[in-house]
């Protein structure tokens, strides 16, 4: 599980530009601080050959952020969305009446 992840994890290996989280140009998706970029990282992910062993491999070593095997891990957990940054409005709906 591990030695198939860490050979395309490395740079050298030519298959290693067949996972989305090596495309430099979403790389950043990955670790952004805006959800909708976080689901838009999700989604790259879900066709993945390396989804599961991804997700496992950050569980193990409890990575503190990012998406990782199409989960956004927060403080080492999976948690289902991240929230935006910023308080809460007090009054999300002031049209009701």
């Amino acid at each position: 599980m591990t030695s198939l992840l860490t050979t395309f994890l490395n740079p050298a290996d030519t298959a290693a530009h067949l996972l989305p989280c090596h495309d430099t140009a979403a790389a950043d998706l990955f670790f952004s601080e805006r959800p909708a970029d976080l689901e838009q990282a999700k989604s790259l992910c879900a066709d993945c050959p390396l989804l599961q062993e991804c997700r496992q491999g950050a569980l193990e070593r409890e990575e503190p952020w990012g998406v990782w095997g199409g989960s956004i891990f927060d403080s080492g957990r999976i948690i289902a969305v991240k929230r935006g940054r910023g308080r809460p409005r007090k009054n999300p709906d002031q049209n009701a009446a």
